[in-house]
């Protein structure tokens, strides 16, 4: 009997060492949580949209004590984002870098801009969608997206667009897309490339281009004094608030929706539980009072998704995104 009991002991021993273990384990996959100071990786200069949204996120994260660590924005400019890509790069594995951008990553990959693939990034979550808004001087001659595409089948260099900040990018995207889908050579039209969105609407409003295609936010103010008349919105379905009476591309004949959908990545390497825990955090931060009244104010849409569903939703427009400039003969097949 004595024996039994001591082989039983021995049993429920080994038992509870397995447990223990495996719960060590558990905690170990699943309780990442960072112990370092976070730093917000933005692709632009301060004041920039990327950059607010890093400083948004940086403020609620410390103001509602999400975790102890401090966090920073940092700003690393150039390259339409290969710079700050890189810069990301020499963090592998670690989970304090934080880097916040989006469609941009697939059209640098495309157009050979960057030395990694997109794919070496590690999807955390996607946040919210901005749409292109595209617009002309209140004065203009062009009244209708429908116009826009109908003088440019007749004469494709008869229109000149303010391109902010390169060519291929989602802003080009944005009405080039929508050309193309009507029937335009896009590859003939007029194209001046300006170092900020700002910049090409005060040369269009100055008389000196005529077109110019940005995030819809940037238009609200011109709107409010009738210095510009908005035309076209890449969204597949109208837009609330101030563009409600703006039709879509796909309205005006045009099949083409263009989304610059804003997300959050790690460095290559970064563990499950890493990913686990900012997926968590970021779905927690998009339900916060000063994330939803950041989107009214940005006339952003909230769609937010997670890890896995952003690599495969990645994997789709990356396909579109190449097709698209190897079109525009800005990549190679």
């Amino acid at each position: 009997m004595q024996r039994e009991r001591m082989r039983f002991g021995a049993v429920m021993t080994r038992v509870a060492l397995v447990m223990l273990m495996a719960f060590s384990a558990g905690v170990t996959a699943q309780g990442w949580k960072p112990d370092n100071p976070i730093e917000i990786i933005v692709n632009c200069a301060p004041g920039c949209g990327p950059d607010r949204m890093g400083r948004l996120m940086a403020g609620v994260f410390q103001a509602q004590k999400f975790f102890d660590p401090a966090v920073s924005v940092q700003n690393k400019t150039g390259g339409g984002g290969a710079v700050a890509q890189t810069y990301l790069n020499q963090f592998s594995g670690n989970g304090h870098y934080i880097f916040h951008t989006g469609k941009g990553v697939l059209t640098n990959h495309a157009m050979g801009r960057v030395a990694a693939p997109y794919t070496e990034l590690a999807p955390i979550a996607n946040l919210f969608g901005e749409y292109i808004g595209v617009a002309v001087k209140a004065d203009s001659p062009i009244k209708t997206g429908r116009d826009l595409i109908e003088r440019l089948k007749k004469d494709p260099t008869s229109v000149s667009f303010g391109i902010a900040t390169s060519l291929g990018n989602t802003n080009h995207q944005g009405v080039a897309g929508a050309l193309k889908a009507a029937g335009v050579d896009v590859r003939k039209t007029r194209n001046v490339v300006f170092q900020s969105g700002a910049l090409a609407i005060v040369a269009m409003l100055g008389g000196h281009i005529d077109v110019v295609p940005v995030s819809v936010g940037s238009w609200v103010p011109h709107m409010k004094t009738g210095a510009a008349r908005v035309i076209a919105v890449s969204s597949a379905l109208r837009l609330p608030g101030h563009f409600s009476g703006i039709p879509t591309w796909r309205e005006q004949g045009a099949n083409s929706v263009v989304s610059n959908w804003r997300g959050v990545f790690g460095s290559r390497g970064m563990t499950p539980a890493q990913v686990a825990f900012w997926e968590a955090t970021f779905q927690k931060l998009v339900e916060t009072p000063e994330w939803k009244n950041e989107m009214v104010t940005l006339n952003g849409l909230s769609e937010f998704m997670n890890a896995a569903r952003l690599k495969k939703f990645m994997e789709e427009d990356y396909a579109e995104i190449k097709a698209f400039l190897v079109e525009l003969e800005l990549a190679k097949k």
